[in-house]
């Protein structure tokens, strides 16, 4: 028998875990080793350290999932929706709504920064979308978000998920945004989640006319704890 493959969505933030428990376990052993009254405070924020990276990787092997499914819960899905993941990484959005469609199509992009997820490219999206069997649901570009080559109103959905924190300006952020609401059909829904710049987005897209509402924070299945804001086109 050939053993069945196994989808594969990587790890979040690789290099900041690494460094996170590197830190917290070197402030951690510090007093130690060196034993005066002076240093022994590093024990405690080097648990913090230490118990910051495990609630990450936690969230990427274990929590990411149910938020995936929390946000796609905020769709009334009919199945023949155009969808936009933005930021794809290795697919857990696109693939998850491309699961929920019969005659519409999911859209991945990204711009593939290996920071941000390891395992992140193309090829391992597309072999995750194979596994799940959704690979003729679903399409993948490299395409940056703050200039999109689609059409004027091309999505019913767009989603997003630890993606535009990346964007380090705030007036690109913002580009950003415009480029989200310019894809977004009118009557579409976006599914914008983050840990950071909340207020910022739901100000933007207030500003570009979309309905917005935010979500409290999750800090059960995710961290950083993720805000999610639904937007809306009128």
């Amino acid at each position: 028998m050939v053993p069945q493959q196994k989808t594969n969505y990587g790890i979040d933030a690789p290099n900041v875990i690494r460094n996170l428990f590197v830190i917290g376990v070197i402030l951690f052993a510090i007093p130690f080793f060196f034993p005066y009254f002076y240093v022994a405070w590093m024990i405690f924020p080097g648990i913090i350290f230490i118990v910051e990276a495990v609630l990450m990787l936690v969230y990427s092997l274990y929590g990411k999932f149910a938020h995936r499914d929390r946000m796609l819960n905020k769709i009334s899905w009919k199945g023949d929706e155009q969808v936009l993941d933005v930021g794809t990484g290795k697919g857990l959005l696109m693939i998850g709504a491309a699961k929920r469609l019969t005659t519409g199509k999911s859209t991945g992009i990204d711009i593939w920064n290996t920071e941000d997820l390891t395992g992140n490219n193309q090829q391992n999206a597309l072999r995750n979308a194979a596994i799940e069997g959704v690979a003729d649901k679903i399409e993948i570009k490299n395409e940056n978000v703050m200039k999109m080559d689609f059409a004027n109103n091309s999505f019913d959905v767009i989603l997003s998920n630890l993606c535009l924190h990346n964007i380090y300006n705030k007036e690109d952020r913002s580009a950003a945004c415009k480029e989200i609401s310019r894809v977004l059909k009118p009557g579409g829904t976006g599914i914008i989640s983050d840990f950071r710049h909340g207020k910022e987005y739901k100000h933007n897209f207030e500003a570009l006319g979309l309905q917005t509402t935010a979500y409290t924070p999750n800090y059960f299945s995710t961290f950083p704890p993720l805000r999610i804001l639904v937007i809306k086109k009128l």
